[in-house]
């Protein structure tokens, strides 16, 4: 005889902010415009409600995927929210993911029950639906935090970058002016770099290109040298 809970049991959905750098280096997160009610037209955060048999990780990849296309990206668990009014349809809990992307490797098209999807400037976000607002403030700030002390910025960039773009792509997602001569001193200094040939096809002097070693880099916290690491991605002004 299956058991009876005592008390209504709240939805569940997942919620997904995907962050990614454009062509000119400006921080973008992605969007869909609802075609169904509540909020029909209006633009919000990819997502949806969780199946039965779905582990949440599971249901926020497919929701992304069958309403914008991209795929195969990591995400990581930001937050849960769960305020009883932040959704009309009833009580529902959202557990957001975030993840960081090169723009240039995910196309977009909306399907499923998104009308349209884009990629939006973070300084000029239209109105969005629920209380996405929130769940991006919460995201924009975990990041920020985060890419001081671990390399995840690197997600955002081509294979091969040079220190400027590096640098600029820092200074976008922290909103801030970074001295070059300081951030390159403290980068370098990580070791994590391996530079590479020269720029070829530039109109200016060609600079040097890099890439990121992931295996240098999970070494130093094998090694039990986070506080090294953290130094190093510290760009505290």
């Amino acid at each position: 005889m299956p058991y009876t809970y005592e008390y209504p049991r709240p939805a569940l959905t997942v919620d997904c902010i995907i962050f990614g750098l454009d062509e000119t280096q400006q921080l973008k997160v992605l969007l869909i415009q609802r075609a169904n009610e509540p909020y029909k037209d209006q633009w919000a955060l990819p997502g949806g409600f969780v199946d039965m048999e779905e582990d949440l990780e599971t249901a926020a990849l497919r929701e992304l995927e069958e309403e914008t296309g991209v795929k195969d990206v990591f995400i990581e668990q930001l937050f849960t929210f769960g305020a009883p009014k932040r959704d009309p349809r009833g009580r529902v809990v959202s557990v957001a993911y975030y993840a960081l992307v090169n723009l240039g490797q995910h196309p977009v098209k909306a399907s499923s029950d998104a009308r349209n999807v884009n990629w939006f400037d973070i300084r000029q976000l239209p109105p969005l639906a629920f209380d996405h607002a929130e769940i991006f403030e919460v995201a924009i700030n975990r990041l920020r935090a985060k890419v001081r002390y671990q390399p995840i910025g690197f997600e955002l960039l081509p294979e091969k970058f040079t220190l400027t773009q590096l640098q600029r792509l820092y200074e976008t997602i922290l909103g801030v002016d970074l001295n070059k001569r300081n951030f390159r001193t403290k980068i370098l200094k990580m070791g994590v770099l391996n530079q590479l040939e020269r720029q070829t096809g530039v109109s200016h002097r060609p600079a040097y290109l890099y890439e990121f070693d992931k295996e240098k880099y999970e070494q130093l916290v094998k090694d039990r040298a986070e506080n090294i690491v953290k130094r190093g991605m510290d760009f505290e002004i």
